[in-house]
């Protein structure tokens, strides 16, 4: 269908989209390498994961062929080599010029042909001292077994010189992250990388052999594990298959510069690679030092305005803010309201309230030091009960997991990992706090992003907090299925996937449908990281087709195309990539009337969410806080700075209807949590100030009252009864 696009096509435009920030002039030179950096990172997992997932299809013949493209699994492998190849100059490019202009403020990657003697000399010494006593070098011939190349780790390879066949010199040049970088001046901001100098002086490291060649190398490797399973068992499973993830097929073989023919025919020969997917790069191979160039210099010119996350204007100091939430719903936005001062708050006085009798919560990604579980574990010593539903699948954080639901453990808490076949990808916490007469009182939170502190202040995320019974009862419910492995089908409030999410959302699609047929205003908006669930895209196509307007803000792949006559002409797609990494999902369906239903929740629209996970939404239903998410939303839609929009040929332009007056949703909702807790501030201060105002002028009146002069008293002269004679003398 021409509306319809290839996941992993439209994931790689949306990785493009990454790297235009690396190259946008309103993005700060220090920010801007970052970018490189992030590309590279995202393009890493790409291929460990989803060209992974397609190398195993295509060994499968009977594997069905895409169902957007029509692309078998080996076609689809094609055109993604093609089209990473084609982005490779956009990549080198970027990073060259960003360097080039930072060289105004001191920065130079420094090559060996333009250092001085007295530089080279230097690096050799280093070079002998700090580097060759910690690493060897290894000949690899066909009497010799291949080395294990361990995954992302840079080697220096070299072709050495012998009289029979082929042998390859192998050093692995992968160094300690705060040493890769060799400082040739004070400031760090002139350097070179260690694994350039390692290949520079290979030859000490073969003496008896004549280096013909020489380039680095760095293999990516699959990182497509599946697993399943419950109980105990289950962990020692996930540490198993955790470690033999590490020794997987190569996808990849990246290659700096220029290298002999015959000896990479070699090293493709061992790794059992074809020469398809080797890629040549002008720039270095792992990216990941940037991000320490960024910290060499502090000028405000070259970095983001600072920002901080703001203390949440709704939440108030002086009570708990399980009974601020019982008085009324409270919506939390990331990274602009502090998640330390809201949602890890109310855990650590929930953790130490001795009156709150369980807590109940999953977790998916944490932070390295969690206060999530800090807080948990205290409430389990306090003798609470305590259950944890924690994803041991959660990708590349699944060793980090397996050793917090270790911890967990050992403090007490009750550690569930969820269903045999499921992820549990919900971000959802039920709190019970006792109350008067024998009775209990709930706080329910239900969020669009992970429990994790460092990345709320990098991800835009929205959270609900609720003392709704309903919702309660649901989320009740859905900790039930996961202790039992059994799935949710009917709920009173919450949308919960598997069973009781897609089908709700296709209904409230069909219900504007049926509006805009009867002559109304049908309106959907989505915004999700993903689209490619075909039920859910089906059912978008037929709402357009019936007149219904459509309004989708997708951060990442989207395998719907807009625009496209006869199919979706009324559906408009944005994409918003910058400073923060766009993560919030929200709902929407009809106008702005009472009869309109909006959610936040953890779902994307892509199949693995709405009918392979466990996931969780919750309707809005407090007016003040649908009003807040609808202009969100409106403000998402006016963000003509950092927003691009879809083409009809799936193509993304940059939105710039105004660029004279730039508008970036993300800086203005920074400015607004900002103002927010200045007027609330201000408020406070008014009103202490009318307090004060008022106690003065009440001890002003009391005063004066107090110095009034008292009257005299008058004697009162009774008159005489009429009728009666007066007395004559």
């Amino acid at each position: 269908m021409e509306y319809l696009e290839n996941r992993e096509l439209s994931w790689l435009k949306f990785n493009k989209r990454v790297l235009e920030e690396a190259v946008d002039p309103d993005t700060p030179l220090l920010e801007r390498i970052s970018f490189s950096a992030i590309y590279q990172s995202n393009l890493d997992e790409f291929f460990m994961v989803r060209v992974g997932s397609l190398t195993e299809k295509a060994k499968d013949k009977k594997a069905k062929p895409d169902k957007f493209s029509g692309m078998t699994p080996a076609q689809q492998l094609d055109s993604v080599f093609t089209a990473v190849r084609r982005l490779q100059p956009s990549v080198e490019g970027a990073l060259l010029t960003t360097m080039s202009e930072l060289a105004e403020y001191g920065y130079e990657h420094v090559s060996f042909d333009k250092m001085t003697k007295e530089e080279l000399s230097f690096l050799e010494l280093y070079f002998k001292r700090e580097l060759k006593p910690f690493i060897s070098g290894i000949v690899i011939n066909d009497a010799l077994p291949f080395p294990f190349l361990q995954n992302k780790e840079i080697y220096a390879v070299v072709q050495l010189g012998t009289k029979k066949g082929i042998s390859i010199g192998l050093i692995p040049a992968t160094i300690n992250r705060s040493e890769r970088i060799i400082n040739l001046g004070r400031d760090g901001k002139r350097f070179i990388l260690a694994e350039e100098v390692i290949l520079k002086f290979a030859h000490l490291m073969f003496k008896n052999y004549k280096v013909i060649d020489r380039a680095l190398i760095r293999v990516t490797r699959s990182a497509a594990i599946t697993a399943s399973g419950r109980g105990p068992e289950f962990r020692r499973r996930m540490e198993e298959l955790v470690d033999k993830r590490k020794k997987l097929a190569p996808m990849r073989l990246e290659l700096s510069g220029v290298f002999s023919r015959d000896a990479l025919d070699y090293l493709c020969k061992k790794l059992k690679l074809k020469n398809a997917r080797v890629f040549t790069s002008r720039i270095p191979l792992d990216l990941s030092y940037l991000f320490t160039l960024q910290e060499y210099d502090n000028d405000p010119r070259l970095h983001y305005t600072v920002r901080t996350p703001r203390k949440p204007a709704a939440i108030s100091d002086t009570r708990p803010v399980f009974a601020q939430v019982k008085a009324k719903d409270i919506l939390l936005s990331y990274p602009f309201e502090s998640m330390n001062l809201s949602f890890i708050r109310l855990l650590q006085e929930s953790a130490n309230d001795p009156k709150v009798t369980s807590i109940k919560i999953t977790l998916y990604r944490l932070a390295r030091s969690s206060k999530v579980i800090d807080a948990l574990c205290t409430a389990a010593e306090n003798g609470k009960e305590v259950l944890v539903m924690i994803e041991l699948r959660a990708r590349f954080d699944e060793e980090n997991n397996i050793e917090w639901s270790k911890q967990l453990q050992e403090a007490g808490v009750n550690v569930i990992y969820g269903p045999k076949e499921y992820k549990a990808h919900s971000k959802l916490l039920l709190i019970t706090r006792k109350a008067q007469g024998g009775n209990f009182d709930y706080v329910t939170q239900i969020g669009t992003g992970n429990y994790n502190e460092k990345t709320a202040a990098l991800y835009t995320d929205l959270m609900l907090l609720t003392a709704d019974r309903d919702i309660a009862a649901d989320a009740e419910a859905v900790f039930a299925g996961l202790i039992n492995g059994t799935f949710v089908e009917n709920t009173k409030k919450l949308l919960v996937s598997p069973l009781a999410l897609r089908p709700q959302i296709i209904e409230m699609i069909d219900e504007q449908i049926a509006i805009a047929k009867s002559g109304g205003n049908g309106y959907i908006a989505a915004k999700v990281n993903s689209l490619n669930d075909s039920v859910i895209i089906n059912k978008l196509v037929e709402a357009s087709q019936a007149g219904v307007k459509i309004e989708l803000v997708v951060r990442g792949l989207c395998c719907l195309i807009a625009g496209v006559q006869g199919y979706t002409e009324n559906i408009t797609v944005r994409s918003i990539v910058g400073r923060f990494l766009e993560h919030s999902r929200i709902f929407i369906f009809g106008t702005d009337s009472p009869k309109q239903k909006i959610y936040i929740g953890s779902a994307d629209y892509m199949s693995r969410n709405t009918v392979r996970r466990v996931e969780v939404a919750a309707p809005v239903e407090d007016e003040r806080l649908r009003r807040r998410i609808r202009e969100m939303f409106r403000i998402f839609m006016k963000d003509n700075a950092k927003a691009r929009i879809m083409l009809s040929d799936g193509t993304y332009i940059h939105e710039r209807r105004n660029p004279d007056t730039p508008f970036n949703s993300q800086e203005y909702l920074y400015e607004e949590a900002y103002k927010r807790l200045e007027d609330k501030s201000a408020r406070q201060e008014q009103m202490k100030v009318n307090r004060e105002n008022g106690a003065k002028k009440k001890a002003t009146a009391q005063k004066t009252a107090s110095k009034k002069p008292t009257q005299k008293k008058t004697e009162t002269k009774i008159p005489a009864k009429r009728g009666r004679k007066k007395n004559t003398p």
